[in-house]
């Protein structure tokens, strides 16, 4: 009985059936290399820079509605809290929308009333003139009746605020320290704000409000 030998392969055929393999590899070590990129400057992108919030609840009602969507801008925050950068220049100012952390990690979405940011090594607040800041340690916030006064000037709320918010009975005075801001709902007879938990702190607040793009019939700056 004979028995035929098994053809051997010839460096030819070694190296086509090789090619194939290696230009596989390469294709699926490109993809990884491409997903792995594209989740670092995701996250970088949501941590640093910008994020999609959903509003929750009617606290700052009629300016932003339930489950509305919002685009908080991050970037000039995160630059204020670098020690190059700290105490020369604040990233919100009276009147814009922020985006914070509240108690047990919920967050709120709510207009800035008043603040008093942090100190530059010369002991002199990062804070443009128009926007009713501390000329000392402290910046009084006082709410009587619907009606604000930081540091005895009464601050105009008549572009954001419906009128029926000014019958409102509650009074509150808070004083703020450095890296502090009193917020208010522009719903304020349901709304949980400063009035409640005080003034919050710089480094509760994630970014300020820039652009709601849902619904899209309603897309447009904040």
């Amino acid at each position: 009985m004979e028995f035929e030998e098994d053809p051997l392969e010839t460096p030819a055929e070694t190296a086509e059936t090789s090619e194939p393999q290696q230009e596989a590899r390469r294709e699926l070590y490109e993809f990884v290399k491409m997903v792995l990129v594209f989740l670092v400057v995701f996250w970088c992108l949501k941590t640093f820079v910008i994020e999609g919030y959903e509003v929750q609840g009617p606290s700052m009602l009629p300016t932003l509605h339930d489950r509305e969507r919002i685009l908080v801008f991050k970037a000039p925050h995160q630059l204020s809290k670098l020690s190059l950068f700290e105490g020369l220049f604040t990233p919100f100012k009276t009147g814009d929308i922020v985006v914070f952390d509240g108690i047990g990690n919920k967050r709120y979405v709510k207009r800035v009333i008043g603040l008093n940011p942090k100190k530059s090594e010369n002991g002199v607040n990062a804070v443009r003139k128009d926007d009713l800041a501390a000329l000392d340690d402290l910046v009084k916030v006082e709410y009587d009746k619907g009606r604000v006064r930081i540091n005895d000037w009464q601050l105009n709320e008549s572009g954001y605020l419906d009128p029926v918010e000014l019958t409102s009975p509650d009074r509150d005075v808070c004083l703020l320290h450095p890296g502090e801001y009193y917020v208010l709902g522009d719903h304020r007879s349901v709304s949980k704000d400063s009035r409640s938990f005080r003034a919050i702190k710089d480094d509760q607040i994630v970014g300020r409000a820039v652009l709601r793009f849902w619904p899209l019939s309603k897309f447009g700056l904040l």
